[in-house]
């Protein structure tokens, strides 16, 4: 059995369950929500587990209907762009760290299939990436640019740079905005005409594209589809000023899913045929990969895939506030947010629970008042080992988390797919010296 309770018994908690059957089903959907020729970049930062990286390599069988996939289901249509060497879709890898680069090789990714992203990519970095035959690298800089290519030029390569846009305006004003203001992310695009010379003349270096990501967790498929049409749009003009004939244009992400409470992946039935159509007004050549067209995604592809496992260690009431401590905080799931904030935790308690009883904050073990998961969190009365559950958290989860922080195990990370159990794992911390030695 791999339900909760019997996983917590054998495996203790805090622990993340990850279903892969989930994974799949939600590569899935999001090919059949894209047009066939679209490539799709999975963003390691997500989740970096090598089952779930080697998931989404693996890839779509080719689907013999034409008809698309729909949530739980796992039929999805070919692509040019996106196969893999069995004739099925398979995500390529979006990194932004050597470690993430070692993990996605190790999961079996070839150095081609890798866009390296990041504002602050060291010329150590960028050695390791291309000697391990990474060759395409988004620059958010004249000066991320040339470092990338004085590294290719030493080592005898060529490197392919997508140029990151800081789009001026946007089209999704309700959604998590990513461009637009200042930021250590993209060339502003208003500078990159009068950058054209310089860009093109960088030795070691070809632009291959542009990279855009405006929109995070897009509101609704309207914001999404209105962001797509806009980077579209804003991707020709920059060619046209540019006078380069791109082969690449990653147009980014922003597709949605709940992440730590109740909820369901959305489904895009409209984007397929609005990509198409912008597509086709702007960049003709695109169905024939002139450029080749690519979205990119993290917790859409892995968030619903993980339940983490948490216990109640001790319930107390101060000052008319009651706490529930559990043995999972932010170093477990802390959501790429350190200290100070708060996330809309829902959970689901499991084994033996009071009755109903006052909301609670959810608290975790560490010793700072930071360590909270949720405020007035509607919870059956709690007692001392309770099994509660945190759903939909299968992006951004222990490696997003201060993980390190008190020295506290790291929690268990269980793998499954539907009813069998794959493997369980645990992420250990190990201090190797450089100079002097261990005491």
């Amino acid at each position: 059995m791999t339900g909760p309770t019997e996983l917590a018994r054998r495996f203790g908690t805090p622990a993340y369950v990850y279903d892969l059957d989930r994974v799949a089903a939600a590569r899935d959907d999001l090919f059949a929500a894209l047009p066939d020729e679209v490539a799709v970049f999975y963003a390691a930062k997500a989740n970096p587990h090598p089952e779930i990286l080697r998931e989404l390599r693996t890839g779509t069988p080719r689907g013999t209907d034409g008809s698309h996939s729909t949530r739980d289901t796992h039929s999805s249509r070919d692509t040019q762009s996106s196969r893999d060497t069995h004739g099925t879709r398979a995500c390529r890898a979006e990194i932004s760290s050597v470690g993430e680069l070692d993990a996605v090789l190790r999961a079996g990714y070839d150095g081609g299939e890798v866009l390296y992203t990041g504002p602050g990519k060291t010329t150590g970095e960028l050695a390791e990436a291309m000697t391990r035959g990474v060759r395409m690298f988004s620059v958010e800089s004249l000066g991320d640019l040339r470092r990338v290519g004085e590294t290719a030029v030493r080592l005898g390569v060529t490197a392919d740079c997508l140029i990151r846009v800081n789009n001026a305006t946007g089209a999704a004003a309700t959604s998590i905005r990513m461009t637009g203001v200042p930021s250590q992310f993209g060339f502003d695009s208003e500078t990159l005409p009068g950058l054209a010379a310089e860009l093109r003349e960088v030795p070691g270096t070809t632009l291959a594209g542009l990279h855009f990501f405006p929109l995070s967790n897009a509101k609704d498929e309207a914001s999404l589809v209105a962001e797509f049409r806009h980077t579209i749009a804003t991707a020709a003009a920059l060619r046209d000023a540019l006078g380069v004939p791109f082969r690449f244009v990653d147009i980014g992400g922003g597709f949605a899913a709940p992440y730590a409470v109740q909820g369901h992946r959305p489904a895009y039935g409209g984007l397929r045929d609005a990509l198409t159509a912008s597509l086709d007004e702007h960049f003709p050549g695109w169905r024939d990969g002139a450029p080749r067209i690519a979205c990119e995604s993290g917790r859409y592809l892995v968030a619903d895939s993980g339940t983490l496992l948490t216990t109640v260690v001790n319930v107390k009431d101060s000052r008319g506030t009651r706490y529930a401590v559990l043995d999972a905080g932010i170093n477990t799931f802390g959501g790429m947010s350190g200290l100070g904030r708060i996330l809309p935790v829902s959970v689901e308690p499991h084994e033996s629970v009071g009755t109903d009883g006052p909301p609670a904050h959810l608290a975790g073990p560490l010793c700072t008042p930071g360590d909270l998961l949720g405020r007035a969190v509607p919870l059956p009365d709690p007692a001392p080992g309770d099994l509660l559950t945190v759903p939909n958290a299968g992006s951004y989860g222990p490696t997003a988390s201060l993980l390190m922080f008190l020295g506290r195990p790291a929690p268990a990370e269980i793998v499954v797919r539907g009813d069998d159990l794959v493997s369980v794992s645990r992420i250990q911390h190990i201090r190797t010296y450089e100079h002097g030695q261990a005491l």
